[in-house]
Parts: structure tokens; sequence; C-alpha cells
């Protein structure tokens, strides 16, 4: 009898999915990327012990869970969901990326799994779960069939990348100018080519992107730098064209807008008694006339007003020349010599919420350029290779070609059910409603349930 009671008051833990009791459910570096996934960990602290609520909380508690936007009042989900959709997507971003450069498009599924950091999954994984995710696009193929399997593109892959291939060719000169751009914002206008092409996804840069910049000797110029002896790219002529940031772009159509983007308050005391249009009026007077992020620097004080108004004017041209009007933390701190960034960025994009939103978790964040975005998340003005991307995302998240109901557990779709929440996943046009997947009764809750009925 006593052992009965005593199951009786474990009897809500054991009416729980089973995916909601396991701590391993909730792993740091793929589960939680932040949001909605904590909060439901969260909820599943009271029906665990004491040593299991500890390492959950641990978790939850850990740089690469806890959000980056800690105010709950600013928490926009449509841009949340933008950085889950990446986090779900990473491994065939990659893989596409790695196996487009090797002959054959194709490597031996043994050395797929040794190359975790280059293909985008967790270590100690096995890659073959990962491609089972996008049928699509990826198979494993045993050429001759008594031959080890391989990790291959399918043919619609095949036609995609050829696809993207007349896609760059084509946007060459916009590309170009982007670049360009980016020298002429740079300190010395020089940037190693070795961070043009680490962060050449965010720009639609090609893969040869440093082959093709010989083709163009009068606007750059390879030079290696006898500090370090890295291949640098250098302005060749400056063009006063170019030299014309975003916002002094839409200041005549939208002056109003362009106003209202940046806030630099005036500081004073409370003894100074200032009526809410007097004090408008002051911060306009610190706030205006922004720096150009094309102006020479040298000359201003590293802690100053102008000096940071510089370094949120050069961010902001920066995410404008991008893909999509956002980029990762690491993408922004690889260019911090070129554009005099210091160590408080952070709390510098926090000082400007009307231009700037920041999501993901504390240890890997993206800032979002708020203008260039509509309130369900979606971009206003999209580049043709950003309407390619998402044309690649529907076929890695569809999951046979014959029926796209049906429910495959190791599909990505699956996966981003399991992980994100359904509000967020619904607001994505592009994705299915989610299956009601009845939740799988555990050997232990049967036998509880036998005795109980005994």
């Amino acid at each position: 009898m006593a052992q009965l009671f005593s199951a009786a008051k474990r009897l809500p833990a054991l009416l729980l999915p089973r995916h909601h009791l396991s701590t391993s459910s909730f792993s740091t570096s793929s589960s939680l990327p932040g949001g909605a996934a904590p909060a439901t960990a969260a909820s599943a602290l009271p029906f665990l012990n004491c040593r299991r609520r500890k390492k959950l909380r641990k978790k939850l508690q850990s740089p690469r869970v806890a959000p980056i936007q800690r105010d709950p009042g600013r928490l926009l989900p449509n841009f949340e969901a933008v950085v889950r959709r990446d986090l779900a997507l990473r491994f065939i971003s990659r893989t596409k990326c790695y196996l487009s450069r090797l002959p054959g498009h194709c490597i031996p599924l043994a050395d797929a799994g040794k190359l975790h950091r280059e293909l985008g999954f967790p270590r100690g994984r096995k890659v073959s779960r990962f491609a089972a995710r996008h049928p699509l696009l990826l198979h494993l193929p045993r050429l001759p069939l008594d031959s080890k399997p391989l990790l291959a593109f399918t043919p619609l892959m095949d036609s995609l990348i050829a696809e993207e291939l007349v896609l760059m060719d084509a946007m060459e000169s916009t590309r170009v100018t982007t670049v360009r751009k980016l020298l002429m914002m740079s300190a010395g206008r020089r940037i190693t080519l070795a961070k043009l092409h680490h962060c050449r996804l965010l720009f639609g840069l090609p893969d040869d992107f440093r082959d093709r910049v010989h083709k163009y000797p009068d606007y750059f110029r390879v030079a290696v730098d006898p500090k370090d002896g890295c291949h640098v790219l250098e302005l060749v002529e400056w063009d006063p064209a170019l030299a014309v940031s975003a916002l002094e772009r839409d200041f005549v159509p939208d002056e109003a807008r362009v106003r209202r983007t940046f806030k630099f308050p005036f500081r004073h005391g409370k003894a100074l008694p200032l009526e809410e249009d007097d004090e408008r009026r002051l911060n306009s007077l610190t706030t205006l006339p922004l720096v150009s992020p094309y102006s020479d620097c040298s000359g201003l004080q590293p802690w100053t007003v102008e000096a940071e108004k510089y370094r949120v004017g050069v961010i902001h041209e920066f995410l404008s020349l991008t893909l999509e009007k956002r980029a990762w933390i690491h993408h922004i701190v690889e260019f911090k010599e070129e554009f005099n960034l210091t160590k408080h960025t952070y709390q510098m994009l926090l000082k400007q919420p009307r231009a700037f939103y920041l999501a993901g978790t504390e240890m890997n964040w993206a800032v979002f350029l708020k203008d260039s975005y509509r309130e369900d998340g979606t971009l206003i003005e999209k580049d043709p290779q950003v309407l390619f991307n998402e044309k690649l995302q529907h076929y890695a998240l569809t999951e046979s070609e014959s029926d796209e109901g049906t429910y495959c557990p190791h599909s990505a779709k699956a996966w981003m059910r399991k992980m994100c929440d359904e509000n967020l996943i619904r607001s994505w046009d592009w994705l299915m409603p989610m299956s009601n997947k009845p939740s799988r009764v555990s050997m232990q809750e049967k036998q509880f349930l036998g005795r109980c009925k005994e």
C-alpha cells in the first residue's frame, strides 16, 4: 500500500511524455537555441529529482542557451524564428558549400563523419542521420554496389548548384560594388582576402572570388602584408559616387524615419527640469548630424559621441550591404580592426533599439537591421540570391517528391517540430502545419497503470 501511495505521488510525472522528463532532450548545443525551448525545459523542473533538476538548471543558465534579448518586452518572436531556421538548416548549407568544391560532389561516408565542423553537425553524431533529413538533396549511394557508401548530391541538388553558378555570374558586377564599398569603409582601404572569403555567404560572393578579383585591376589590387604574409585586397581608386550610405540615400525621400533611426540622448541632471519637447530638441542636437561611415575617423577620440556615431553608422552600413540585412556577431567582429570597433559593441547596439535587434543566445547572437524587415520577420527587398536560398530551403524541408505530408522522424521538418515552438513554426509560410502525432506511452507508465487497475 505504501509503494502504491508513493507511486501515486509521481503520477503527474509519469504521465508526461518522456521527452519532457529527459534532460538529454535539452542539450545546450542544439536543442536550446533560445526562447521557447528553454521555457519548455523550465516547465519540467518540478517533476525532476534534485540531481537532474540541478543539471538542467545549470544548462538553462549557460551562455549557449541564455537568450541575448533579456528584456521580455522587446522580444520579437519572428526574428527569433529566423535564427532557429538558420540553426535547423546549418547542416545542409555547410554541406552544400563543402561538397560543391569536391570533384564529383561526393565524399566517402566514413570520411564525412570526421568533418563535423566543415559539414555543420555536432561532434560524435552520425552524419547519415542528418543526411536523411534532406532526402531530396542528399543521398548515400554505393558505387559500385558492393563498395562503401558515399555522401553525395542528388540530381536535383546538382541542378540547383548549376543554377546558382549562373546566378553568381549574373550578379558579379553587383558583388564587385559591394566589395568596393566595404574597402572604402575600412581603415587603410584594405581588407584581408581570408576575411572576405570567410564572410562570402553574407554578401553573396562566389567561392572563387579570390581569383575573380584579378579581372578588375581598375578597382582592386592584391598585395602581401609584410607583417603576417597574408594576401590583402586593396582599393585602387576612390569613387565619390559610392561613398553614400544607405541612411544618406534615404534621407531625402523619408527624412523623418532617418531622424528616428538613432538616438544619442543628451545627459543632464535631475535638477534641470525639461519638458518632453525640449528634451527631444536637445537629443536631436546631440544625435544630428550623423557621421558618415565613409569618412576618415583617424582624428576622432575613441570615447566621444562622434566616434560612437561613426561606429554605429559603420555597422548600419555593413548590415545594409549584406544579402539578408543581418549578420552574426562573429562576422562583425571579424572586421573589428578594419572598422575600428571596440569591445563595447554589444552595449553600443543595445542603446539603438530602433535600428538594431539582437536575437539568439549569449554565445552566438545575430544583429538585424529592423528597417529592412516587416513585422512578420520577412525581408522587404529580396536579392535574387535570397530568393534562391529560399527555394533551396523549401527543398531541404520537403520530405519526399510524391507525398510531402508523410511523417519522417529524421527529416529536418520533424526536427524543427521537436526543437522549436509551434507558434513560431506556423509563422513561416513555407512550412506545413504540424501533425498531431500522439506521444508514446513508456513501459514504466504501462506497468504502473497495470498495478493501479489490480
